[in-house]
């Protein structure tokens, strides 16, 4: 008798079925970028509340300085107020910018840049870069205060937004 060749080997079988445990390595790089985003969703909701509540509390020191304005009409307590005012919300609602240094005319650029206002340089606005550094009573006459006010409402109004912006 023949001897048959095959009558030696196994017969076939199946691979093992890959296992869920350990995961590849791209599983592991996504739930690291997953756990990261999770961690910094808080930071970033603060951030966002801090700058939305910025604005809030602008509007509403703007409101208090116009109506002690018009209960006391101290012209030089309003404008500055508002000189201190537009600074504070600056800083806060711009804080990666260098504005904290600006004085004069840089400083009456910087706002013109934040709010799309010329105003700022060749207008009323030249009173708030003027305020800070008059002696206490002595306002001129020729600032309209209410202008002004409005015209920092519009600078706070236009910066409550939701984007930061960067540099400029």
């Amino acid at each position: 008798m023949i001897d048959n060749p095959l009558v030696g080997l196994r017969d076939y079988h199946l691979p093992q079925s890959a296992s869920w445990w350990p995961p590849a390595p791209g599983w592991w790089l996504l739930a690291a970028l997953l756990l990261t985003l999770i961690a910094l969703l808080p930071l970033w909701r603060r951030q966002r509340r801090r700058r939305r509540q910025a604005s809030a509390l602008a509007t509403r020191e703007l409101a208090a300085l116009r109506a002690a304005w018009q209960a006391d009409a101290d012209a030089g307590a309003l404008l500055r107020g508002l000189s201190q005012l537009v600074r504070r919300f600056v800083l806060v609602r711009f804080p990666t910018d260098r504005a904290a240094g600006l004085v004069g005319d840089a400083w009456l650029a910087y706002l013109a840049s934040k709010s799309a206002e010329t105003a700022f340089i060749d207008g009323i606005g030249r009173a708030l870069a003027e305020a800070p550094y008059r002696p206490m009573g002595s306002v001129a006459v020729d600032v309209d205060l209410a202008a002004l006010a409005d015209l920092v409402e519009r600078l706070i109004t236009r910066n409550a937004g939701e984007a930061v912006e960067r540099g400029s």
